[in-house]
Order: structure tokens, then sequence, then C-alpha cells
């Protein structure tokens, strides 16, 4: 199962909206995953998801609002990519009075009129906005995070969460509600669709607590704590690999120029030091300064060693 799959059956779990917060989540829901018809008979309405678990949940809070009851339908239409996709739909009768109640409708001049964005007297409080915040991310958020099912298992580089709507008038609406909870979005057009989105680790951490995700919180903490670590030990393997490296290269010039030595004047032509260091490349091309150091008999530091095998260098090249 994906990780925004596990968070909104998280949420759905641990709902439990009072009057103004069921009005609310009710609006994001109609907002991010709601779809209306008017025909000779109203305006009939439905919610699509692919999480049955919701229909309970919607069922609960409308039964205690107006006392009604929600069918729910599956249909061959709405499998899409092997997913399952519900229908929750609302009876004719009371449509028309929930899509004014949570500010989706209105009338005017005798007409109905949809507000694409979000009514301000639906989310009147911080409460009522934090709800329709978790109604939308329920109805119509989605995130790419894999999590990591061993510790060295290499999972997706980034973070990303986003929101998708063909109402772009509703994900400005949304992205200002998450601004006044300090949660930085950015919103662009793909395609047909508007897709508001956040790609820090921590934004997207911050909307999760908002919204009650708490244990996914937890598992996005870890999994950032995981990738931290693979990180690091990432960059210590290749700053070893690098070393080795150049410690390699150095050595390989090294015993070239002693070579070059030995091909023309000989190393007996040199000061002992010289020879001695020249002798102890030679039985040794793979190890480091520090491993020379271990083997030599002069005494030596690391910078009087490196500063003979330079000189040995040098030999070589005046020599050429």
């Amino acid at each position: 199962m994906s990780f925004s799959k596990d968070s909104k059956l998280e949420l759905i779990k641990n709902i439990n909206e009072n009057a103004d917060t069921a009005f609310a989540f009710l609006s994001g829901l109609f907002h991010s995953c709601g779809t209306l018809e008017k025909n000779s008979n109203g305006i009939k309405i439905s919610l699509i998801t692919d999480i049955n678990q919701l229909y309970e949940v919607v069922n609960h809070l409308v039964s205690n609002l107006y006392g009604e009851y929600l069918e729910l339908e599956i249909e061959d239409d709405y499998v899409i990519n092997k997913t399952t996709y519900y229908r929750i739909s609302f009876p004719d009768t009371f449509a028309e009075r929930v899509l004014i109640d949570t500010g989706v409708l209105f009338i005017q001049s005798g007409s109905y009129e949809i507000n694409w964005g979000i009514d301000d007297n639906v989310i009147c409080s911080e409460e009522t906005k934090i709800a329709f915040v978790r109604a939308s991310y329920i109805g119509c958020g989605t995130s790419s995070i894999r999590l990591s099912e061993v510790e060295t298992e290499k999972t997706t580089s980034g973070y990303h969460l986003e929101f998708t709507s063909h109402s772009h008038q509703f994900l400005i609406d949304l992205a200002s509600i998450l601004s006044e909870f300090n949660i930085s979005s950015k919103l662009v057009e793909r395609k047909n669709l508007f897709v508001l989105y956040l790609k820090e680790a921590e934004s997207i951490k911050d909307l999760l607590a908002l919204i009650g995700a708490n244990d996914s919180v937890i598992s996005l903490a870890n999994e950032m704590a995981r990738r931290e670590k693979r990180n690091q030990i990432n960059r210590e393997v290749n700053c070893i690999n690098a070393n080795i490296s150049k410690t390699v290269e150095a050595s390989m010039k090294q015993i070239k120029a002693i070579n070059t030595i030995i091909s023309t004047i000989g190393l007996e032509s040199l000061d002992e030091e010289l020879q001695e260091v020249a002798m102890l490349r030679l039985a040794n091309p793979e190890e480091s300064l520090d491993g020379l150091l271990n083997l030599t008999t002069i005494n030596l530091s690391k910078s009087g060693l490196n500063h003979r095998l330079k000189k040995l260098i040098r030999i070589a090249e005046e020599l050429k």
C-alpha cells in the first residue's frame, strides 16, 4: 500500500467532526472528489474515491446533520489502473441543501451558481480550516513517497505531495489556507489539471501533522532519518574511494619517477635517505603515506616523507 493511502486510512479511522467541522469536511470532499450533475429531476451529487472506508465516515456525518443515509456503489467505469473507485451517492431529496450548506452552491437571481472557490463562511475558524484541508487531502491528495522496507534499501530520492483539481480557484484558496499555517506550496498547470504541490519533506511533515496523520508523520520522520544515514554512508564511501584513487595516482607517478632514475643515473647516485624512500615506494606501491611511515626506519614526519617523494619526481623530471 502507498504512503498516501496509508495516511488517508489513518485519518479516516480517527475522524471525529462536530457540526461546524463536519460541514467544512464535506465541503472539502465536494471540492476535491465531488461530481455534480443537473437534470430534469434536480441536482445529483456524489463523491468518487478509491477508499471504500470513506463511505462509513461520510454516511455517519450526513445522518447526524440531516438524518439521511447515502448509497455506496462500485462501477466498472471507475476501475482505473487496476484501482477500484467507489461512488458515494447523495439522495436527490437534499442534494441542493447540502451543497448550499457546504458553500459549494448558491442561488443568484433564481438560478444555481457553483462556487469554485472555498466559502469563507464554511472555514471561519482554525478548526474548520483544518477539517477542510483534511478532507481535501483524502479527496485529491497523492504522494510519490515510498518508505524503505529495510534500512539499506534505496527509495525515491525526493519528497513530493500534491493536490490535483480541475478548479484553479479551489487550489488557490487551499494554498492560502496552508500558508496561514506556515506551509509553503506551489501551484502549476499540468495538461488539463491544476496541481498544488509540496516538495520539502518538512512541509509535508507539517501538513500531515496539521490534519492529524500522526503515525504517518512518525513514519516520514523515520524515512528521512534512514535516507540521511544512507546519504552519509555514501558520502563517506565516496570520500574513501576518492582518497584511494588519489593514493594510487600519486603512487604511480612516484614509481614512474623512480624507474626513470634507475634507468638513467641509478638509485646509488642518490643519498641514502632518498634511496630508502625510493625502495620503500617500489616495494609498497599501494600504501598511503601513513602506511609508508609505519614501514620506514627513517625518523620522518608525514610532510617530510612527502617532500622526499616529490624530490624524487623533480629529479626524474630534470633527467628527462
